[in-house]
């Protein structure tokens, strides 16, 4: 299950809409003085049911609302620790807990909004240059690990869209990764150039 911790104080999405047909748990962590959420916000998280929950801050003080989140995070990871947990946040003070937690295990990462956690960015991109982006995002954080052959990188690719996409656009998105010199397939081997 992915949860998402949002840092409201910080962080004021108007909307969830870019989370639809995902399945997200979300905690809207409100500070003690925020007396307004936008209503079309509050009205989609108002259809998630119990899969959303307002936290209210009770009081005040110098990070009160971000010990709050550490809190919580530590709670949902003592519940689920298969679970995936997502900070909406600028604030860069949640980084040393996050490098914390993935020391222990804990799938925890902070983006500055909804649209940059990874898994939304790449259901979202439709584009071919952001395909292209996402895809090779992600074969540059693999490092020497990247897919060797043609067949693996067309898996690989499809899953990170979540096999959404028809076999005809995966071969297209390995082409344009070709045309622009990032890989060179040699037979069933790929070559990689990033």
């Amino acid at each position: 299950m992915n949860d998402l911790l949002i840092d409201f104080e910080n962080v004021q999405p108007e909307t969830i809409a870019l989370l639809d047909g995902l399945e997200f748990t979300i905690l809207l962590f409100i500070g003690a003085h925020q007396s307004k959420i936008p209503i079309v916000l509050a009205t989609q998280l108002q259809q998630l049911g119990e899969r959303a929950r307002y936290i209210r801050m009770e009081g005040n003080g110098p990070n009160a609302l971000d010990f709050h989140i550490a809190f919580m995070l530590g709670e949902l990871a003592r519940a689920d620790p298969e679970g995936y947990f997502h900070i909406i946040s600028k604030d860069t003070g949640f980084d040393p807990l996050i490098r914390y937690a993935r020391g222990r295990r804990i799938a925890v990462q902070r983006s500055v909004a909804i649209a940059e956690i990874p898994m939304v960015k790449r259901l979202n991109a439709k584009s071919e240059p952001d395909r292209l982006a996402v895809i090779l995002q992600s074969l540059t954080s693999r490092g020497d690990s990247c897919p060797r052959k043609v067949t693996t990188l067309s898996s690989t690719i499809n899953a990170l869209f979540q096999k959404k996409l028809a076999e005809a656009e995966v071969t297209g998105l390995i082409a344009a990764l070709q045309q622009a010199g990032h890989i060179k397939i040699d037979g069933q081997n790929v070559l990689y150039h990033l």
